[in-house]
């Protein structure tokens, strides 16, 4: 059987970085404002010159609010909301908004069953956070085939999907092509093109699928 051949190295320049912080000062109410006002202001295109004209407020006003250096009036922050058409409780939503972390000790995660699982996979999931700011579900699950699974018709699902593999050897399909996944190896596809174990090279096997999708799906 022919095997896809695997993309090159590269190297990928990123423009978020995964140790930036937003600082303690997000825990400070004018803070939090002067970020959702900045935000709103910033998604519909508008100015600060722009907003100062259409509030009533001035420039320098405005830019202390979205600066988090002046307390705004709950008179001025509901003109905010008008002029900008949002809720006034939305300005409040990183200062109130809660910040989930789920940690699952060794050997405690939910074993479940996945649409498509069949005898001798064995999905454990790892953890779980439902609706949350980002917008995006993430499902963490450990998989393990034993010399008793049977291989199954690709199946798909909306979606992000990442694979890294940890023991054993399998061919994983994805849409045309074949990837041989060996320990330390990564695959990383849309979920959306029918993908699945193929051959079962070396058992037991067993890797981490990462799966993400935007919660309204």
């Amino acid at each position: 059987m022919e095997i896809a051949e695997t993309v090159p190295e590269m190297i990928v320049r990123l423009t978020q970085d995964p140790h930036a912080s937003r600082t303690v000062r997000e825990k400070v109410l004018e803070v939090a404002i002067g970020r959702e006002v900045r935000s709103f202001r910033k998604a519909q295109g508008t100015t600060v010159a722009e907003l100062s004209e259409r509030t009533g407020l001035s420039v320098g006003m405005l830019s202390k609010i979205e600066n988090g250096n002046t307390s705004p009036s709950l008179s001025t922050l509901q003109t905010l909301a008008n002029v900008l058409s949002v809720p006034l409780t939305s300005f409040f939503r990183q200062f109130e908004e809660r910040r989930e972390a789920v940690h699952t000790k060794a050997g405690q995660g939910v074993e479940t069953e996945r649409e498509g699982t069949r005898a001798g996979h064995q999905y454990t999931l790892l953890g779980h956070i439902g609706s949350n700011a980002s917008g995006v579900i993430v499902e963490p699950y450990l998989i393990e085939l034993t010399a008793e699974s049977d291989t199954f018709e690709t199946f798909q699902h909306g979606g992000i999907e990442t694979i890294y593999m940890l023991e054993g050897a399998i061919d994983y399909r994805h849409g045309a092509d074949v990837f041989p996944l060996r320990p330390g190896d990564t695959l990383f596809f849309d979920a959306d093109a029918p993908h699945g174990p193929e051959n079962l090279v070396d058992l037991p096997a067993k890797y981490l699928s990462i799966i993400s999708y935007p919660q309204n799906t």
